[in-house]
């Protein structure tokens, strides 16, 4: 009579999947990393190209080296941060494996051991096909879905719609005689990222609307479908922010509420200190908004590192069909990676990916909501960016604002300095995230050493005022307040504040 024994063929075929398994769902993170950095030698090998052979001079070759120098280093930070997430993993299955090890050793445990071989390939299943199927699946309840028309076209210009806002929360309505706000979202995260979960009370955007806020966003038309997009300046930029904001004020009957998020706060405070917005805007609001990149540790630092011949827009713009040039969207975000190289390697993502769900499938049989919506927002929404909105940022990140306040930006050829705002009698609320690792808390705090704002900090990192703490019932609730003796304001009650003011 045979034993049976828990190695049968349906054991081992299991066990070939997850091998499978590996390699599909690892190589599917080396192509995310791999296919930008192909990417990007096209455009260096293009931009080196085009430059005057008379300027190479006697340091190309030293520029060269450098950068060799520059590339060594980040593949070692990359091994490293690959070795780190290994251990890590190592770390969390050493428990599990030792005592399943001590038992067969003693000729026992070989049901364990089939149980626990049978559990990581069910683990590599989870990152390679459950993880991806969920993100694929949370498309639809992802954003705003401009295209169904829940939420009405208020106007439009060459390059941008204006939409509406309306409450998606039982029994609210709109009130058109209360103070409205505009929000201006970020070029380079999309403005999906605000509209976050709608079905799950998360959205930015909805904070404010199921308030009774008349809530108004601004959304560039597709840029590869519109040319005046790709040329797009900072004035027009702001002129089209003007006829919006008059639009409003002459619907409500009160002056625009300007909110801008990221790239967009730091816009919406040019615009304002242009004049452009004088009398349409009373309040701003801005959200992790980088008001000085050169203080950013994480992003400034690596541009400090990159060669000064090699730290220039030409190598992430990209040539239209139509010869309009335009900054790789893609690339940018390519750009952030390597910034975090040691926590965004191929290795190091998967292996923490794969913990993170086999953790969450435990909890809750499920890969959750947000963690499905994230990952699509972090693989599906970049979009090329206007040449002229990407210099602003490029000179935000390489030119200090002066000791006498005067922002490295100019509009209309105005100078902008932070010491004519207090001038304009505008209230001024800006949030950052106390552990943002993509505008950190001194990038967004610049102000500060110029004129008094109010500001609120919020825990976690740079999406987690739209994400986690746009939830009404969330710790630090946008529409309420918090801290120690409730000294701070989220951007909601901030703007009702104004409006029963």
């Amino acid at each position: 009579m045979l034993t049976k024994t828990p190695f049968g063929p349906e054991f081992w075929v299991t066990q070939f999947r997850a091998v499978q398994d590996f390699y599909t769902g690892l190589s599917r993170y080396q192509a995310d990393f791999l296919v930008p950095y192909l990417i990007s030698l096209v455009y260096f090998s293009r931009a080196e190209m085009a430059r005057d052979p008379a300027h190479m001079g006697n340091n190309a070759f030293k520029d060269y080296l450098s950068l060799l120098e520059f590339s060594t280093d980040l593949w070692g930070r990359g091994v490293k941060g690959s070795v780190n997430a290994l251990g890590d993993f190592l770390n969390s299955e050493s428990q599990s494996y030792a005592r399943v090890l001590q038992k067969s050793m003693t000729g026992q445990g070989a049901d364990e051991l089939a149980d626990y071989l049978s559990g990581l390939a069910t683990r590599m299943s989870g990152v390679s096909h459950t993880l991806p199927d969920a993100v694929r699946d949370i498309e639809p309840a992802f954003g705003f879905h401009f295209d169904t028309g829940n939420h009405p076209l208020a106007a439009e210009t060459d390059r941008f719609r204006l939409f509406r806002i309306l409450p998606d929360a039982p029994g609210i309505k709109s009130d058109a005689t209360a103070k409205p706000v505009l929000i201006l979202p970020p070029y380079v995260l999309g403005c999906n990222i605000l509209g976050f979960l709608p079905g799950d009370r998360k959205s930015y955007a909805h904070a404010f609307a199921n308030r009774g806020v008349p809530t108004y966003i601004r959304v560039m038309k597709d840029i590869r479908d519109y040319p005046a997009c790709q040329t797009m300046t900072m004035e027009e930029d702001t002129l089209d922010t003007r006829y919006f904001c008059d639009s409003i004020k002459r619907a409500h009957g009160k002056p625009v509420t300007l909110n801008g998020y990221c790239q967009g706060g730091f816009l919406g405070l040019c615009q304002i200190l242009s004049g452009e917005l004088d009398g349409l805007v009373d309040a701003l609001i801005t959200c992790v908004a980088p008001m000085d990149g050169t203080r950013s540790k994480g992003l400034k630092g690596f541009l400090d590192k990159l060669p000064r011949r090699f730290n220039d827009l030409a190598f992430g713009t990209k040539t239209l069909p139509n010869g309009n040039r335009v900054a790789d969207g893609k690339l940018m975000g390519w750009v952030y990676k390597l910034k975090s190289i040691e926590d965004q390697a191929p290795l190091a993502l998967f292996l923490r990916d794969m913990l993170m769900v086999a953790k969450m499938t435990d909890r809750l049989d499920r890969i959750s909501n947000t963690a499905a919506a994230l990952n699509y927002w972090l693989r599906n929404e970049r979009a090329d960016i206007p040449l002229a909105l990407t210099e602003m940022s490029f000179a935000s990140y390489n030119i200090p604002i002066t000791a006498d306040g005067t922002l490295p930006v100019t509009l209309f050829g105005r100078q902008l300095t932070l010491k004519d705002f207090p001038g304009k009698s505008i209230p001024w609320l800006l949030c950052y995230g106390e552990d943002d690792d993509l505008v950190e808390k001194e990038a967004a705090l610049a102000p500060l050493d110029h004129i008094d704002v109010e500001t609120t900090p919020f825990p976690k990192g740079h999406v987690a005022i739209a994400t986690s703490w746009s939830h009404p019932d969330s710790p630090y609730p946008l529409h309420g307040r918090f801290g120690p003796e409730n000294q701070y304001r989220g951007p909601v009650r901030f703007h009702l504040d104004l409006n029963e003011s």
